[in-house]
């Protein structure tokens, strides 16, 4: 595994960060898809059953209880996540025979480069924005295989506990981090069962990668967030959001959302300001929020991944024929792959987006003030937001200079 290390130190607190610029090699790519593939190919028809039923919980949303409650039942909390385990438990093995077994589709920051080398660009710019003390502890909501984590102690040599609803990928999670030598802790947890299992303060940091669009209630997440970190302590939060442009009065705009909402995983649809409410409503200093990547547009790396499952799914009509692996095969990725145009066109038209990024902090408190040197204001971080999906360029001068050019959106023309 090739690995390039330069050492960062931020200004703002002088901790010395580890930037590990590594992708797995070939053979580790090779050896994860193998095993992926040989729990897909033992899953049992009632498996393979959980998974397909799993798809209702996407045509609802947390905001209709009364529509879920006439779905599911007085008791639609537990039977989504009971949906969500049987979705992730199957769709993790999906993703990792491809490019996405940490199952995010990240902000493109260098899109001469692979989705996975993306991802690392992108876990060191969480790692640079966290300013984490030595020997921290950090808190990570929706950890999935363990493999973001994994690489954030690598950094900063932090530990991370880690928090998910699926024991498959929590049992990944812990033979991974062991593997690496890593003493991270892994707990199987809905997130929505609050109040959170920590106590008051204990954590330097937070962050969390497109699991809060399962949230029920993100005021009430969020304020759990904030009683469980330390005073000066930030938040960085990647996640989908419907943008201005989406109209919910608009048919295809909604034929689009009903369509995008099973590809991501989406009960919820946040918007970039509703969580800005919810953060700012814990108590949280907002520093900044923007469309993550150039150009804000994640559809270069949605086609490139489109074309590789396309691809793989063709295979597996084959081999399925002609009995050299079982149906199901089929079935699953005919699934997985089911309205990818429409996750592209959404994207395209600017109505979504996976990549929004937030950044906050928790203040210190009156004796102390806030952590960072000279934080924006909410006001100046919405206009962030509005330059974010422009081709202007910024700087912010929060920002430690090693990350400037990543954080800053490039006109199309650099793409």
């Amino acid at each position: 595994m090739a690995t390039q290390q330069t050492a960062v130190v931020d200004p703002l607190t002088q901790t010395k960060l580890t930037r590990v610029s590594r992708q797995p090699g070939m053979y580790d790519r090779f050896s994860t898809a193998m095993k992926s593939f040989r729990v897909l190919k033992d899953l049992t028809p009632e498996q393979v059953d959980s998974f397909m039923k799993s798809y209702v919980i996407y045509d609802l949303d947390w905001a209709n209880e009364k529509q879920m409650i006439e779905v599911l039942g007085p008791d639609y909390q537990k039977k989504v996540g009971a949906c969500l385990s049987d979705y992730y438990a199957v769709l993790n093995h999906l993703c990792a025979i491809g490019e996405l077994e940490k199952m995010y589709v990240p902000p493109i920051l260098d899109a001469s480069v692979s989705v996975l080398a993306n991802q690392i660009l992108y876990e060191e710019l969480v790692a640079e924005e966290l300013q984490l003390p030595p020997n921290a502890h950090v808190l990570d909501i929706g950890c999935g295989r363990g493999r973001v984590a994994a690489h954030m102690t690598e950094m900063t040599d932090a530990k991370v506990t880690g928090l998910n609803i699926d024991t498959d990928q929590l049992a990944s999670a812990v033979a991974y981090n062991k593997l690496m030598g890593y003493a991270n802790d892994f707990i199987h947890r809905d997130m929505n069962e609050l109040p959170l299992p920590f106590a008051d303060e204990q954590f330097d940091g937070f962050y969390q990668v497109q699991a809060f669009s399962l949230c029920k209630d993100l005021p009430k997440l969020c304020s759990e967030v904030y009683r469980v970190l330390k005073p000066g302590s930030r938040v960085s939060l990647l996640d989908w959001a419907s943008l201005e442009a989406y109209n919910p009065e608009d048919p295809h705009h909604q034929e689009l959302m009903r369509a995008v909402k099973p590809i991501i995983g989406a009960v919820g649809t946040p918007t970039p300001e509703s969580m800005v409410a919810a953060l700012e409503g814990a108590g949280f200093r907002m520093i900044r929020h923007y469309v993550g990547g150039i150009n804000g547009l994640q559809a270069p790396f949605l086609e490139r991944l489109k074309s590789y499952f396309y691809t793989a799914r063709w295979a597996m009509q084959g081999l399925t024929t002609v009995g050299l692996l079982p149906m199901h095969f089929r079935t699953l990725f005919n699934r997985m792959t089911q309205d990818s145009d429409a996750f592209i066109e959404a994207d395209k038209s600017r109505l979504i987006t996976t990549c929004y990024h937030w950044v906050a902090e928790k203040p210190l408190g009156n004796a102390g003030g806030l952590k960072s040197a000279s934080p924006l204001s909410s006001e100046d971080s919405v206009k962030f937001d509005s330059l974010a999906s422009s081709d202007n360029e910024y700087v912010h001068a929060d920002t430690p200079a090693s990350s400037q050019d990543s954080l800053a959106p490039k006109s199309s023309a650099k793409a």
